[in-house]
């Protein structure tokens, strides 16, 4: 598991990194506030509030437009997780999903306190965050296989009957690791969902998830991303109902003009794999990254879950320039979610410069405690 070192970065390669990091987590954020204000409600409800076309634009949710839901969040402390695993790598104390796992509780943390812990020193900047202490709506079994410390794998998973989406919503950020091997960023994923979300359908789901970002992320097209996630998937038990979704996902975009009825047509995107589908789907089919959003907002379904992984499929592909300005101006947390994006971007192209054996950052240390 290596990342790139940081002479092989020249600063075109770095702004374009950025700018796709920065594009992944918020359009993810943009899809699941685009999707919050109607995602309990069917199709023919959304179309009677909204008109015929559905919803076209922030729809409000939890008392405000650009309002987003814990995919968001959880998002946010996977990203916080990798950084943390980064900075811990001088100690010799490497283990990714460890770190990750100690980023989720620190999230878990968000879900039951009234605020920060101020005496909590190793929480770091992002657990102090005072906006993200909020319940909204977190799935069953993130908070379930958080509930306790205990750690989660495939062999041993928390919570094996579950398969809804709340573990492959947060794994965008794994495909962000551009330095490392796809079928590496796959594991990552894989491990990581195991601590909520125990059943195949769930844990491949995010793995597949990760791979396809992580193409994008390295500039390669949807499809080929795509096929690459296949493969990868192939020998892993359990993989069919997910290749399959991928499958018809593809197939879907030859057979007419998109529509809500042919989203239908994927599955229930209440399922970790169907919600993976309607998203890859709306990510092939959509003119530009506002068409795809709505696509993938529009339909019988979780409108906040299908939102956030096509949007972080179109940031990655187009990077953040290519979002609406409109709905970045309204997101909620969006210099939080600009921070921590730099941050992670500036850590995986310049941590030598910031934590190694010739150079220490104090401040840095500070955000990214190794406790």
């Amino acid at each position: 598991m290596t990342t790139p070192a940081a002479a092989v970065w020249g600063r075109a390669e770095q702004q374009d990194f950025r700018a796709r990091v920065r594009g992944c987590l918020l359009g993810g954020a943009v899809g699941d506030a685009l999707g919050a204000g109607i995602a309990a409600l069917s199709l023919d409800e959304i179309r009677a509030a909204h008109g015929p076309d559905g919803a076209a634009d922030l729809v409000p949710a939890y008392g405000r437009r650009g309002a987003v839901t814990a995919a968001t969040q959880l998002t946010l402390f996977t990203v916080d997780g990798l950084i943390r695993a980064q900075v811990r790598r001088d100690t010799g104390a490497w283990h990714p999903p460890t770190d990750v796992h100690r980023a989720h509780l620190r999230w878990a943390a968000t879900q039951r306190d009234w605020g920060p812990d101020e005496r909590r020193k190793d929480n770091g900047w992002l657990a102090r965050e005072e906006w993200l202490y909020t319940r909204r709506d977190p799935s069953r079994s993130c908070l379930t296989g958080l509930a306790d410390e205990v750690l989660g794998t495939v062999d041993k998973p928390k919570n094996p009957t579950a398969r809804d989406a709340g573990a492959v919503v947060r794994s965008a950020p794994f495909g962000l690791l551009v330095g490392w091997e796809p079928q590496l960023v796959c594991q990552l994923a894989v491990e990581c969902a195991a601590q909520t979300h125990g059943h195949p359908t769930a844990y491949l789901s995010a793995g597949a998830f990760a791979v396809i970002v992580h193409g994008l992320a390295r500039g390669e097209t949807v499809d080929g991303s795509v096929q690459r996630a296949l493969s990868l998937l192939t020998n892993r038990p359990g993989h069919q109902p997910v290749t399959d979704a991928l499958k018809q996902a593809l197939g879907a975009v030859r057979q007419g003009i998109p529509s809500p009825t042919r989203i239908d047509a994927l599955g229930d995107p209440e399922n970790a794999e169907d919600a993976l589908a309607v998203a890859v789907y709306c990510t092939l089919v959509g003119e530009d990254v506002r068409h795809g959003l709505r696509l993938a907002v529009n339909h019988d379904g979780p409108s906040h879950t299908t939102g956030t992984l096509c949007g972080a499929l179109l940031g990655a592909l187009h990077g953040e320039t290519a979002l609406p300005p409109a709905w970045l101006a309204e997101l909620e947390g969006r210099s939080t979610i600009l921070e921590l994006a730099d941050d992670f971007a500036m850590e995986m192209t310049q941590g030598p410069a910031l934590h190694g054996p010739a150079a220490s950052a104090p401040g840095w240390l500070q955000r990214y405690p190794r406790g």
